[in-house]
């Protein structure tokens, strides 16, 4: 009876994405983090990195309004329709470079995995690691920030330094993300400067 509820909440995510034409259900995540934490509004400038296929950008252009802009970064394809307030860039994010100042910096980033916990979870922590060096470069004071991460070994370093660098730092697992997956957000509010 478990599993079976499990798959009914996680097939209600994927028949709602397809009904609201974004292509992967992870918007719902991100539609809760944003929610629960104010993290994104109109008019402002946003990076999403790691955006295929493309479910946060969607989500993104639509909050921040015609004044605002989101800048996606991913090495794969988006399967959208790309939105007039959004641009993509094609490129592995460990080689983006930017001089651009944003409120948001997200990332919904993961690594292919491998089944092996402990490579996947390193693997993801280099991810997040990238994501805050650009976040450190790229966001203005008082920005936002929101990164997937699996949890393991070196989260709570991660999480310490995000405690650095925002006023507000936060761990989150969404009702949408999977209950058996090791996956959790960390949220920081209010970009700190000179870290």
């Amino acid at each position: 009876m478990l599993m079976y509820r499990k798959y009914l909440k996680d097939e209600y995510y994927t028949r709602k994405a397809k009904k609201e034409n974004y292509p992967a259900r992870s918007v719902y995540k991100l539609q809760e983090i944003d929610e629960k934490y104010g993290l994104i509004k109109q008019g402002d400038m946003v990076i999403d990195l790691g955006c295929a296929p493309g479910s946060w950008l969607l989500y993104i252009s639509k909050k921040i309004g015609t004044n605002g802009r989101v800048l996606g970064v991913d090495i794969f394809d988006l399967k959208i329709e790309l939105p007039q307030n959004a641009d993509f860039l094609k490129i592995d994010v460990m080689d983006f470079k930017s001089s651009a100042k944003y409120d948001v910096v997200v990332s919904d980033l993961a690594p292919n995995t491998s089944g092996e916990h402990n490579v996947d979870v390193e693997k993801s922590l280099e991810f997040c690691e990238r994501v805050l060096d650009i976040a450190e470069k790229n966001l203005k004071i008082g920005g936002n920030f929101v990164c997937k991460i699996f949890e393991g070994e070196g989260t709570d370093e991660f999480f310490k330094k995000i405690k650095q660098n925002f006023q507000f730092a936060k761990k989150f697992k969404p009702q949408a993300s999977r209950k058996e997956s090791r996956e959790i957000y960390i949220v920081g509010k209010n970009f700190k400067a000179g870290n």
